[in-house]
């Protein structure tokens, strides 16, 4: 096992405060390490810094030192060595720690630099606070509270400028609030690589605009939303909705590929609202593609199975489990798992194959990997149907072996989870040839086909885990309860394991990995309640050989 490197450390000190922090980190990450906060507003930890804000002014002072002798100069009143401070206030961040380096944050100077910064920063920005989207979560609002004087010498008229411009399809600039921060325009080049938004004009007339001929249409767009200090970049989908403090949050995955994006969930009374990045360092940073963010909207869509259906009638969930029973004694059973049933489901999904003595197969879904977050895999969890053992290879993009069991009539009942076998490969008239048990969230050719309908979950309304591409196990939460009547896809798993004879298995997902861990090898020292939100690495060495269709390493995230 080769020893971690260790970081070369220096130390640095904060307001009379000895920090020891890695070489080459800015003061605004070295005094947070020590419990103090520099106020800023361009700066941002993934993105290169440009120090035009200047609001993370403080004083500097370095180790005062005899110039010929080399030797420390004592300060005879203290008796520790003299601290040479600097006539000029220095912005945190692109002041990198060095040995001996001293800071101080509290000084009248300080404080008088502060009060200026936000005194220019505030004189055309307009007082409309009370309907922006940005109130409750407006580092301006928020610093001008903290470290603003409170009253203003500006008599003069403020600069108009456009309310609202679409920058974009999904994003609108109100160009009165905008500070000229540059976080966007850092983002879009450094990040996304799509180098479209500038700055125009100068002094009070400078503006935010893309180039000419071109607009902000990347798919990773709405993170110059996310990352806006102030209320200028606004999502167009989120816009005037809701306020954020009316909302609650819930730590979830981004299901759009095995990227394993960390996503917030915003909710009120068992609507979604939006959907934002969660930062996680080992996995997206602070980032995640738009099209990850509207995922949301599925669970409100047409077509969502909100009842049982036997035989084309709509009945309960006890006759549909009735009725699956007799198909199961009927034999020639094969199981249908899927890439996005959590690591839970796909441990019963193995068990309910393995009660029925059939074999288990797995969706294929591959797209184009954008180098980002947006894997080639798009499913979230081949790597958890491959740790449970659900499957021991990799999907194929169809079900041709399936295919085959259906046309000699080695297999007559086919049960999906949560997969439209059509998609797979499996046409309709091998459809009309077996009898279909279908547990899904959304009418599809399979449920139009299928003899037993159980309707699901979506990921939002229940909780779980996934294995990324890394192996790195996530676990997320249900954020708005599921429609009247539709239980949860544990416990129709379970139910299924029963009907088919097997044994009687839990339903919740805390109880069902203290049965889950001692048999699956991967998962053996892991306690589902100690996983961190950043997620568990687990062990890959079994599968390091497969040829992952990303192309990509394990421990693939974002470039910087």
């Amino acid at each position: 096992m080769i020893a971690p490197i260790k970081p070369d450390l220096v130390t640095v000190n904060v307001d009379g405060r000895e920090i020891a922090v890695p070489k080459g980190t800015n003061m605004i990450e070295a005094a947070r390490l020590a419990g103090v906060d520099v106020p800023h507003f361009c700066y941002h930890p993934k993105l290169t810094v440009s120090g035009n804000c200047r609001m993370c002014l403080v004083e500097t002072g370095v180790p005062a030192v005899d110039p010929a002798t080399k030797a420390p100069v004592i300060d005879p009143g203290t008796g520790r060595q003299k601290i040479n401070w600097s006539p000029r206030p220095a912005i945190a961040c692109a002041t990198n720690a060095s040995p001996g380096l001293h800071i101080r944050t509290t000084t009248p100077l300080v404080k008088d630099c502060r009060e200026g910064v936000m005194e220019f920063l505030l004189v055309n920005h307009p007082l409309d606070c009370p309907i922006c989207d940005q109130a409750g979560e407006c580092k301006l609002q928020e610093q001008a509270t903290g470290y603003g004087r409170g009253t203003s010498r500006y008599i003069e008229e403020k600069n108009v400028k456009p309310k609202r411009t679409q920058l974009g399809s999904r994003v609108t600039l109100d160009d009165e609030r905008c500070i000229l921060c540059s976080r966007c325009i850092r983002f879009c080049r450094e990040i996304a690589h799509d180098d479209v938004l500038g700055f125009v004009d100068r002094g009070s007339h400078s503006t935010l605009t893309c180039y000419p001929g071109r607009s902000l249409e990347n798919n990773y767009s709405l993170n110059t939303v996310d990352i806006c200090p102030v209320g200028a970049l606004t999502s167009t989908d989120f816009r005037f909705k809701m306020r954020v403090w009316f909302l609650k949050q819930t730590d979830s995955i981004d299901t759009e590929s095995s990227a394993g994006v960390n996503t917030v969930v915003w909710s009120r009374e068992g609507v979604i609202h939006r959907i934002t990045p969660r930062r996680n360092d080992e996995v997206n940073d602070t980032w995640m593609a738009d099209s990850g963010r509207i995922a949301y909207k599925a669970v409100r869509s047409e077509g969502r199975l909100t009842a049982a259906r036997v035989a084309g009638r709509d009945g309960s969930t006890g006759e549909a489990l009735a009725a699956a029973a007799e198909l199961f004694r009927e034999g020639g059973v094969a199981v249908v798992g899927s890439g996005r049933s959590s690591v839970e489901e796909q441990f019963l999904t193995r068990r309910l194959a393995e009660s029925l003595k059939a074999r288990a197969w797995l969706v294929s879904r591959v797209g184009q990997s954008d180098k980002l977050l947006v894997s080639a895999d798009r499913n979230p969890n081949v790597r958890g149907a491959l740790v449970t053992g659900l499957v021991g290879e990799l999907p194929q993009k169809t079900l041709g072996e399936l295919s085959a069991a259906i046309d000699s009539g080695a297999v007559r009942t086919v049960v999906s989870v949560g997969e439209d076998l059509l998609c797979a490969g499996i046409s309709l008239v091998q459809l009309g040839r077996v009898k279909v048990v279908y547990l899904g969230t959304h009418r599809d050719a399979t449920s139009e086909a299928a003899r037993i309908v159980l309707p699901a979950l979506t990921v939002f309304e229940k909780a779980g885990s996934f294995v990324n591409q890394q192996f790195r196990i996530q676990k997320f939460a249900a954020a708005v309860p599921g429609p009247a009547g539709v239980q949860d896809d544990l416990e129709t798993l379970s139910a299924l394991i029963r009907a088919a004879g097997g044994p009687d298995l839990p339903s919740a997902v805390g109880p069902l990995w203290a049965v889950m861990a001692p048999q699956v090898p991967a998962l053996g020292a892991v306690q589902h309640g100690t996983i961190p939100a950043t997620g568990l690495l687990l062990d890959s060495s079994p599968w390091a050989g497969l040829p992952f269709v990303e192309g990509e390493s394990l421990h693939h995230k974002p470039a910087r």
